[in-house]
C-alpha cells in the first residue's frame, strides 16, 4: 500500500521517471515473497537485509516527496491546493505504514527473532509487558500493535502508551514525528492561505 500511495503521487511531488521506484521495489519485493512468504525463527539473514532494504527504499522516496512538497509550498506553486492537501495525506499515510514496518523489523531482532527464545532486549515497551494479567500468557507484539504506536507517534508527536527503550527506536520515532509534524505544518499552512 505504502508503495502504490507514492508511486501515484503527482509529478509535482515524486522525483524522478514513474518507473524507477516500483522498478526499484519489484527487485527487493520479488525476492523477498519468494524466499520467504512467511517470516519465521530459522529464516536467513538476507531475507532480513532485503526487508530492510526494501522500508528504506519507501522512506527514502516518501522523504524526497515531503521535501518537493514543502518546496512547493514556500516557493508558492501553482499546484492547486486540493493537490497539496490529498499530497500531504498520501505522504502522512506512507509515513505511518512505513515506520510501522521499521519499528516491527526491529522490535527484539524482527518478527523471525522475535520467536526465538533468546531473543535480543525490546525495543520498545508495551502495556501487555508492564502488565501481563491483561494479555494472554504467550503475548507478542503483532504488526497491528507496530501500526498502533506508529499512529500514534505520526499524531500526537511523541509515544503515547508505548515506550521506545532503545537508541534506534527513539531515533525512528523522531524521524517519524518530524516527518509527521511538517507535513502537518504544510497542510494547515496551505490551509490558513487558502481562508485568506
Amino acid at each position: 500500500m505504502a508503495v502504490a500511495l507514492t508511486a501515484t503521487l503527482p509529478p509535482p511531488f515524486f522525483y524522478g521517471p514513474r518507473w524507477v521506484l516500483p522498478a526499484i521495489e519489484a527487485v527487493l519485493v520479488v525476492p523477498l515473497t519468494v524466499a520467504a512468504p512467511y517470516r519465521h525463527r530459522d529464516e536467513h539473514r538476507a531475507v532480513r537485509w532485503l526487508s530492510l532494504s526494501f522500508i528504506a527504499v519507501v522512506e527514502l522516496a516518501n522523504l524526497v516527496s515531503l521535501g518537493l512538497l514543502i518546496d512547493a509550498i514556500l516557493r508558492g506553486t501553482t499546484t492547486s491546493g486540493r493537490e497539496l492537501i490529498l499530497s500531504a495525506i498520501q505522504i502522512y499515510v506512507t509515513n505511518i505504514l512505513v515506520f510501522a514496518l521499521w519499528y516491527w523489523e526491529l522490535d527484539r531482532g524482527g518478527p523471525g527473532g522475535r520467536l526465538l527464545a533468546d531473543h535480543r532486549q525490546p525495543d520498545f515497551l508495551f502495556p501487555q509487558m508492564v502488565t501481563p494479567e491483561s494479555a494472554p500468557p504467550d503475548w507478542s507484539p503483532s504488526f497491528v500493535d507496530y501500526l498502533y504506536v506508529s499512529f500514534t507517534d505520526a499524531t500526537a508527536f511523541s509515544p503515547t502508551d508505548t515506550m521506545p527503550l532503545t537508541a534506534a527506536a527513539k531515533v525512528l520515532m523522531l524521524v517519524e514525528a518530524v516527518g509527521a509534524l511538517l507535513t502537518v505544518a504544510v497542510v494547515a499552512a496551505r490551509a490558513i492561505n487558502i481562508i485568506k
